[in-house]
């Protein structure tokens, strides 16, 4: 059973930083998409930052230049946060977009979230 499991979050002051985790467990055929999202109440869930299957990362209009997105193996993915805006504040998502098995059809999988909260 494919698990993602997310950490790293918390509150932090407005120009501070953070970095979130997301480290995938379980049998996984091949990543076709590997990357963060963030919602707050009320609105759709938003992409912030992933790698895809075409190789550099793209990020939200939003966050270029103070996001990056990194990992260090085929199953851990990192944001480094850097100059928080309190618009920033949002429950965190990491997202694969994954085949479990060579007949298997690509699937989405979610982990459960961290908050984020920049303070003003």
């Amino acid at each position: 059973q494919v698990q993602l499991v997310e950490s790293g979050g918390g509150l932090v002051q407005t120009g501070g930083s953070l970095r979130l985790s997301c480290t995938v467990s379980g049998s996984i055929f091949r990543i076709n998409a590997m990357g963060w999202y963030r919602q707050t109440p009320g609105k759709q869930r938003e992409l912030v930052a992933q790698f895809t299957s075409a190789g550099s990362p793209n990020y939200a209009d939003s966050v270029k230049g103070r996001f990056t997105i990194s990992r260090d193996s085929a199953k851990t993915v990192y944001l480094q946060m850097n100059n928080l805006k309190p618009e920033d504040t949002a429950v965190y998502y990491c997202k694969i977009v994954a085949i479990v098995d060579w007949f298997a059809a690509s699937k989405d999988y979610w982990g459960q979230g961290t908050q984020v909260t920049v303070s003003s």
